[in-house]
C-alpha cells in the first residue's frame, strides 16, 4: 500500500507551505494482518453503535441511533441511561455522535431535533443549544464544543458554555461545482486526541481524509489514504459524485459512498487508526504507516466499524449491524523508514 501524506504549515489560517513526505510507486507494500474478536461486548448493545466513550470513572457510554445512551459499568453491568427521563418527549431522535468532558457531563448530537443535549453524568439533562442537523461533535476547554453540521458553510462550528456560536473554521474541499452536493461530500467527524487537538475525518472524500487543527482552528496536518487497493473504492466513489452533479440525482437527497468510518486517536503515543471497509488502518502521529489489519467477531464475519474506542490492551469496535466486540491489541506490522 502506497500513502500520500502531506504536512501543512498554518499561519492566521492560511496555508503555508505544503509538504510531501511520501514517494510512489516504489514505497514498501503494509500486509493485512488478521484481528479476531475475543469477545462480545454489552450483549444488550445489538444494532445501531454510533459512539463509545468511556468517562473518567471507568464507566462506559454507548450512543446508538434511537436508544439514546447506554451507560455500563467498568465490568460491564448496566449503570443507567441518557436521557434518564424516560418520558417520550426527553427521548433522543436520532443519535449522531456523543463525547464527555473531565466531569462527566455526556454531550450529544440529536441530528432529528437540531440540538446538542448535555446531561449529568446520571443521565438528567442540564441544558442543550440548537445546532442545525448536528453530525458530530467534541468537547473542548473552558466548556466549549466543537460540532460538525449538514449546515454550515465550515467545516467546525465551536460554541460556548451560552450555546452561542464562537468561531467557525475549516474549508471545505472543492470536489464538485454544485455547491450544495460539495458541502455535503465535506461532511465529516470529529475526535480529538490528549493534547485537545481536534481530528475532522472527511466521510465521503474518494480518498480517506483527516485534517487536525488546533482548538482555535489552525490546521497543521493532513493524512490522504490513497492507495492502489482503493483506487476501485475511490473510482466509484467520484462515480457516485458525478451521477449526483448530474439529471438522474438522486431527489431525495445525495447518495454518496462512504470512504472513511470511525477515527480514533491513541493517548498514549498519538497514533491515529481509521476504520475503512472491514479494516483498520493505523499510523503514527506523523503520517507513518504501521499497519493495516482485517477485523473479525469471533464468528469470523467480517466487521465493517462505526465506532472505535483505544484502550491499554484492546481495542472496542461497534458494528452498526453486528454490536460491540473486543479486539486485540496488535504489535506494529511494518518497520519504519
Amino acid at each position: 500500500m502506497n500513502f500520500y501524506r502531506s504536512s501543512r504549515a498554518t499561519v492566521h489560517g492560511s496555508a503555508a507551505c505544503l509538504l510531501v513526505l511520501a514517494a510512489a510507486g516504489t514505497a514498501r507494500a503494509l500486509v493485512d494482518s488478521e484481528l479476531i474478536a475475543r469477545a462480545r461486548l454489552f450483549p444488550a448493545v445489538t444494532k445501531g453503535v454510533t459512539a463509545i466513550h468511556r468517562d473518567n470513572t471507568g464507566r462506559y457510554l454507548v450512543l446508538t441511533e434511537r436508544a439514546g445512551v447506554q451507560i455500563f459499568s467498568a465490568k460491564g453491568d448496566s449503570a443507567g441511561r441518557a436521557p434518564a427521563d424516560a418520558a417520550p418527549e426527553a427521548a433522543i431522535g436520532y443519535g449522531a455522535d456523543l463525547d464527555v468532558d473531565p466531569q462527566g457531563r455526556i454531550y450529544v448530537a440529536d441530528r432529528a431535533r437540531n440540538f446538542v443535549d448535555v446531561y449529568s453524568s446520571s443521565g438528567k439533562l442540564e441544558r442543550d443549544f440548537r445546532v442545525n442537523a448536528p453530525t458530530s461533535l467534541a468537547v473542548l476547554e473552558k466548556g466549549e464544543v466543537a460540532v460538525t453540521s449538514l449546515r454550515s458553510p465550515k467545516l467546525v462550528t465551536v460554541y460556548g458554555e451560552d450555546g452561542q456560536v464562537v468561531r467557525e473554521f475549516g474549508e471545505p474541499e472543492q470536489i464538485t461545482g454544485r455547491d450544495e452536493l460539495n458541502r455535503f461530500a465535506n461532511i465529516g467527524r470529529l475526535c480529538r486526541d490528549s493534547a485537545g487537538r481536534l481530528y475532522y475525518s472527511f466521510t465521503y472524500l474518494p480518498e480517506p481524509t483527516v485534517r487536525r487543527y488546533n482548538r482555535f482552528g489552525y490546521s497543521d496536518f493532513e493524512l490522504v489514504v490513497n492507495t492502489e487497493e482503493m483506487a476501485p473504492s475511490a473510482m466509484a466513489s467520484r462515480k457516485a459524485i458525478a451521477r449526483e452533479e448530474g439529471p438522474f440525482r438522486n431527489k431525495g437527497g445525495p447518495e454518496l459512498r462512504v470512504a472513511l468510518g470511525p477515527v480514533a486517536i491513541d493517548s498514549a503515543n498519538g497514533d491515529i487508526w481509521m476504520g475503512i471497509s472491514g479494516r483498520l488502518l493505523r499510523f503514527a502521529a506523523d503520517g507513518q504507516e504501521l499497519g493495516s489489519y482485517l477485523i473479525y467477531t469471533p464468528e469470523e464475519l467480517r466487521i465493517e466499524a462505526s465506532a472505535l474506542l483505544l484502550e491499554p490492551g484492546r481495542i472496542v469496535v461497534a458494528s452498526s449491524e453486528l454490536g460491540i466486540f473486543d479486539l486485540p491489541r496488535p504489535a506494529v506490522t511494518s518497520t519504519p523508514n
